[in-house]
């Protein structure tokens, strides 16, 4: 593993200098993170990183990195922590901004350390949309509507792979103190409200 440290050295290094507020935003499919984090980004100046986002754009810009994921994707399997992590730490080095929202990220307990060892930064906190299943679930249903019958099963696997993967990576975080956990299941604003309350005093000087 030894090439993988030395090769990061230099990314590590001006990261750490620029010693970035980083939250990871997680919360199952449906639980309301993606209009969240535009709410934080327009309120609190945050820029907003999606994993899932960046792993696209690499591979729309043709890139032999690009091309390497979409083949990996093609073939069902999971695209190294490493790849998104170094696609991450350079939307933050080119950002100019010093406040992330990282959204999807880490997936599991593999990401979560392979994050920490590899930028050495450890989240501010972890923002977490806590949604009962039932919830979402309608609320996926209403955006794909017509197509509630092929789309059922697949919205509860994707349900069952958020709640393996994930939850060990909040109960992680959990237990250092540092999930901030917002109820999801209520109306947009009031969940907001909630929101706001985490970022509040201290991220006031955004604007």
């Amino acid at each position: 593993m030894g090439s993988v440290e030395t090769s990061n050295k230099d990314t590590n290094g001006s990261l750490l200098n620029k010693n970035p507020t980083i939250v990871f935003v997680l919360g199952g499919p449906g639980s309301g993170k993606g209009t969240q984090c535009a709410n934080v980004v327009e309120h609190f100046g945050y820029t907003h990183l999606s994993a899932g986002d960046l792993l696209r754009a690499e591979i729309k810009s043709g890139s032999e990195n690009g091309t390497m994921i979409q083949n990996m994707i093609k073939e069902g399997k999971i695209v190294p922590s490493e790849v998104t992590i170094k696609l991450l730490q350079r939307a933050i080095q080119e950002s100019g901004n010093d406040k992330f929202l990282i959204d999807g990220f880490p997936r599991n307990e593999e990401n979560r350390a392979a994050f920490e060892k590899v930028t050495g930064i450890e989240p501010t906190f972890v923002l977490y949309f806590d949604c009962p299943e039932e919830e979402m679930e309608r609320r996926l249903l209403s955006r794909n509507q017509g197509r509630e019958d092929d789309n059922i099963e697949t919205i509860r696997k994707r349900f069952k792979v958020f709640l393996e993967s994930s939850l060990p990576v909040i109960n992680y975080y959990d237990a250092k103190g540092k999930v901030r956990k917002i109820d999801a299941a209520r109306p947009v604003e009031e969940v907001f409200e909630s929101v706001k309350a985490v970022f509040g005093p201290k991220t006031e000087k955004a604007n």
